[in-house]
């Protein structure tokens, strides 16, 4: 599997993974319990109760081949603690549940790695490949959220990069395939489905004239639909799918998540919330809706997803139009940004679907480097309020800070162009004075919990600012990108 490594890829193999066993014993969010109960519900359940059960409140909400994954993980489990597996045992932190499972993050991470030893291969430039491969796998995105929160998603964006690999080579089919396999373990990746529905449809199953080719489009309708058999064809013979669904889509939930993800929504909510605060103090004429005052998250599903198709759509009609491996790539990106900025309850996580299909454009040409650069540091530090305990808030800082200092320097160098006009020189002194404002936030956002307990009256009705700074300077940062990205891509040849 790891055939033709070079030397530097495993000194980073080595690096990460000696990095990554130390972080064992850092902080674990309750995303760990949530794993933890679903090994337990895959082993000890028949699996006409996976999404049935609630003995603990952390229910299987994943699709079937996610479920199907846990159950194989289960398997050493029971080796190496039985206990791990007990239904019952909720809460459980021994340090063998901490070491398997933290394992296995690290392990299933080789498919990441393995794919991106594989798009170096082949590429006319692979130093500059090698780099952005290895900024992809040491990536702090995947620390703070998989080696210290607590998931999976280098695993998942293993089967990701290799579907886009695929895609690359010309191996649509392939391609299609994998994409159908991931959609079925997190369908949070339903994100990207528009760019591969109409590039398959109009790369794979139209010739370069555009008449359609009826025996590839059943080809690959077949090859997606036993996809989707094997993962659901339990689920719809024990007539399951409704009860599947509804814990798949949980849309009773708010616009917004607890802490606000750094998109469109939280730019509104606060203005929102400013105006409301305004009417509030000052008596202003406009009319408020009482019934939505104690509420910090307005609005319908149905309104996101509208918006969301609408921004799409833009990009779609250029894919369609320039169907090549660099136009999917880039409207591949862009449909998860839009999901990402638009997008109903939309996780401050989500941002890596952002992160890691742009990394991949970051060596386009200038352009490209300074939005991969503004919305890779705004999506990161997005990430940071994740981890709340002092020693992994100086871990995350400081990583993210020697990860950009590596990866945005060499980069920089073999792209950087000088600005042509007066209006470029201006956009890009306000970007850096934007990227510098990063380390001012960073400090405020340590003092303002100190300044609170020492002079305001009740300090608990503060201990959201330092959330709010954080998600409203970040989706400054991340709202400019993906307008700068949009219009690369729509006055692109």
């Amino acid at each position: 599997m790891l055939v033709n490594v070079t030397s530097s890829e495993w000194d980073i193999l080595a690096f990460s993974t000696a990095f990554k066993l130390l972080l064992f014993p850092t902080y674990r969010s309750t995303d760990f319990e949530v794993h933890r109960n679903w090994l337990a519900i895959t082993h000890t359940l028949p699996i006409s109760q996976w999404y049935y059960d609630t003995t603990s409140e952390w229910t299987l909400d994943y699709p079937p081949f996610f479920a199907y994954f846990e159950k194989l993980l289960s398997i050493p489990a029971f080796f190496i603690d039985p206990r791990i597996l007990d239904l019952n045992n909720l809460n459980y932190s021994a340090w063998s549940v901490v070491a398997y499972q933290r394992t296995t993050v690290i392990l299933t991470e080789l498919v990441l790695a393995v794919v991106l030893f594989k798009f170096v291969r082949g590429v006319p430039d692979s130093n500059t490949q090698r780099l952005v491969s290895a900024s992809l796998f040491l990536h702090p995105g995947f620390l703070i959220v998989d080696h210290i929160h607590f998931q999976y998603n280098g695993f998942l964006f293993g089967i990701l990069l290799l579907s886009i690999l695929q895609a690359r080579h010309g191996n649509l089919l392939a391609s299609g395939f994998f994409f159908a396999v991931l959609l079925n373990f997190k369908h949070i990746y339903m994100y990207l489905a528009p760019a591969y529905f109409v590039y398959l449809l109009r790369a794979f199953c139209m010739s370069p004239q555009g008449s359609v080719l009826p025996s590839r489009f059943l080809v690959l309708a077949n090859v997606v639909i036993l996809v989707f058999v094997v993962s659901l064809g339990p689920f719809l013979l024990m007539g399951q799918i409704p009860q599947l669904l509804s814990r798949l889509f949980p849309f009773t939930r708010g616009l917004n998540h607890a802490y606000w993800a750094p998109n469109a929504w939280a730019l509104l909510t606060a203005a929102d919330r400013i105006l409301l605060q305004y009417a509030k103090r000052f008596g202003a004429s406009f009319s408020v809706d009482a019934s939505g005052v104690s509420s910090s998250s307005r609005g319908l599903p149905i309104h996101t997803f509208i918006i969301t198709i609408i921004f799409q759509s833009v990009f779609l009609v250029k894919l369609w139009r320039t169907a090549t491996y660099r136009s999917f790539l880039t409207a591949l990106t862009l449909c998860g940004y839009t999901s990402f900025m638009f997008g109903w309850h939309v996780h401050e996580k989500a941002i890596l679907l952002v992160l890691v299909p742009l990394s991949l454009l970051a060596a386009e040409n200038y352009a490209y480097f300074r939005t991969f650069m503004l919305a890779s540091t705004a999506g990161v530090v997005s990430l940071f309020p994740l981890l709340f305990t002092p020693a992994e808030k100086v871990i995350e800082v400081v990583y993210s800070l020697l990860w950009a200092i590596v990866v945005f320097g060499p980069l920089q160098q073999r792209l950087y162009e000088f600005p042509r006009s007066l209006p470029a020189v201006i956009v890009g002194s306000l970007e850096t004075m934007y990227l510098w404002g990063f380390l001012l936030l960073e400090v405020v956002v340590t003092l303002c919990p100190v300044i609170a307990k020492a002079v305001a009256p009740a300090p608990e009705k503060w201990e959201f600012l330092p959330l709010l700074l954080t998600s409203l300077y970040c989706a400054l940062g991340l709202t400019w990108a993906y307008f700068r990205l949009s219009f690369l891509y729509i006055m692109s040849k």
